[in-house]
């Protein structure tokens, strides 16, 4: 069965195929219970967790982690004793980066083992389980290592059923994954107003425990809904004939390889910039920032929906905007639309500078500035994101689609615990000089894009 006749047989709604759809909301629902948990997790843990944990609750494996971070740190020279702020940031880096780690090795087992089917199973049950054991205190690191895993069998195997949806060459890849991350955002989006209330009003464990049921969620939404999904790649492969003439990579396909690798590398700096949202970002929300309204006070935590709220409103206008570019031979590439997605990314933090000399450290600011620099970076996130997960899936060959998919998320990974380092030093520099550093990784990232545009188009072509 190839992706044409899958297509024909499911049929389309609104243009795409309905399995679009299924995967539109089941991504949502696990996006609900990451993002859902990731909001409250650095409050979490500077406010309570570590510091009870330093005054002898019982947190299973917490000495280790405190020692290996506090030997991994001093490795860069940092030999005083890590703040509770700073070591939360390295774990926060830690566990998103290793969220982001373990997908390459699911995209292995999918492409070779279990298909990518029965890898979203397996990593949806694993992440459920891990966010119900958040509710646990002395099981917090257990916990992380539950969800971990079960993102590595889930996060590559869900974008990659996208990609398979259509035939080689179809243009409406590009819109397609634009669409389905909006589905991650819509659930980004609600998961702080739910997880997050309930985390900083009523109790944390009462998050965390919301964020499971999103898990729960999404998993029945992908059950009810699998006879629309393509099938899997490897039971393509399996049935086909000439499967093993098929075995050898080409040395097109290695070129394509390197180009991926190389886009992974710079990928990775804009990522460590980015998730200082979840991190740093989120401890500005919550230490300078204002969230009266109307005699009301506001949780922090809805910081988190800021982002995914501008992606769900501002996605759509990008893909006509895109669209419009196409029809009239103007359309970016899509390594130089990677390239001003990290300009933009960079330049949002101009504005983390100016707030940083209006708004005292004691001080609490306005939330536009916030708002405004959440914008930029959202519109850069837009250039970026949906773009590198299709690019991967025209360029990667298809028997190595889900691997490829997850050293792509491996990038995300280096990134995200670069984030957690670069977080470290939010206590120990000045605010605006902080920003700053952020603000020329970005606009750093960006120009190498644009410089290695051309030559990438040369090796790889693709449309790219």
């Amino acid at each position: 069965m190839n992706a044409n006749a899958t297509t024909a047989t499911q049929g389309e709604f609104l243009g795409h195929p309905k399995g679009l759809y299924v995967l539109f909301f089941t991504e949502m629902w696990e996006r609900f219970s990451y993002y859902g948990m990731r909001a409250l997790l650095v409050l979490y843990m500077t406010k309570y967790l570590i510091i009870n944990a330093d005054q002898g609750m019982s947190v299973f494996g917490y000495g280790a982690i405190r020692h290996f971070v506090q030997w991994f740190v001093g490795l860069f020279g940092m030999h005083d004793p890590l703040s509770v702020q700073a070591l939360s940031s390295q774990i926060y880096g830690l566990y998103t980066g290793f969220v982001y780690f373990t997908p390459f090795f699911g995209g292995i087992l999918a492409d070779r083992v279990f298909g990518q089917r029965k890898s979203v199973y397996i990593g949806g049950t694993l992440m459920a389980i891990g966010h119900f054991l958040m509710a646990v205190e002395s099981m917090f690191f257990v916990a992380l290592f539950f969800l971990i895993l079960g993102n590595g069998c889930f996060k590559p195997n869900i974008s990659t059923q996208v990609g398979n949806l259509y035939p080689e060459g179809d243009h409406r890849r590009d819109s397609a994954f634009t669409i389905f991350y909006m589905g991650i955002n819509l659930g980004a989006f609600f998961s702080p107003l739910v997880c997050g209330t309930l985390g900083q009003k009523v109790g944390w464990h009462y998050g965390f425990g919301a964020a499971g049921v999103g898990m729960i969620a999404g998993l029945c939404i992908y059950h009810f809904g699998k006879h629309l999904l393509p099938p899997d790649r490897i039971m393509v492969k399996s049935s086909s004939t000439d499967a093993a003439a098929d075995q050898k990579i080409t040395p097109t396909e290695w070129k394509a390889i390197g180009a991926l690798v190389f886009l992974c590398m710079v990928n990775i700096v804009f990522w460590a910039v980015y998730e200082q949202q979840g991190n740093t970002l989120q401890l500005w929300a919550d230490a300078n920032t204002r969230w009266q309204f109307f005699g009301f006070n506001i949780p922090s935590s809805w910081y988190q929906s800021f982002n995914p709220a501008f992606i769900f409103l501002f996605a759509p206008f990008m893909d006509k905007f895109w669209g419009w570019q196409d029809k009239r031979g103007k359309e970016p590439s899509s390594v130089t639309k990677m390239g001003i997605g990290c300009i933009l990314l960079g330049v949002a933090f101009v504005i983390m500078i100016a707030a940083s000399k209006v708004v005292g450290p004691s001080e609490q600011g306005s939330l536009l500035w916030l708002v405004a620099t959440t914008w930029l970076f959202t519109m850069g996130e837009l250039y970026l994101s949906p773009i590198g997960l299709s690019l991967v899936t025209k360029v990667a060959p298809a028997r190595m689609v889900s691997m490829l998919m997850g050293m792509w998320f491996l990038s995300s990974f280096f990134g995200n615990y670069l984030s957690g380092f670069i977080g470290g030093f939010y206590e120990t520099m000045s605010k605006d000089a902080f920003f700053t550093l952020l603000m020329a990784l970005g606009v750093g990232a960006g120009l190498i894009f644009f410089a290695a545009n051309k030559p990438l188009r040369k090796t790889i072509g693709h449309g790219v």
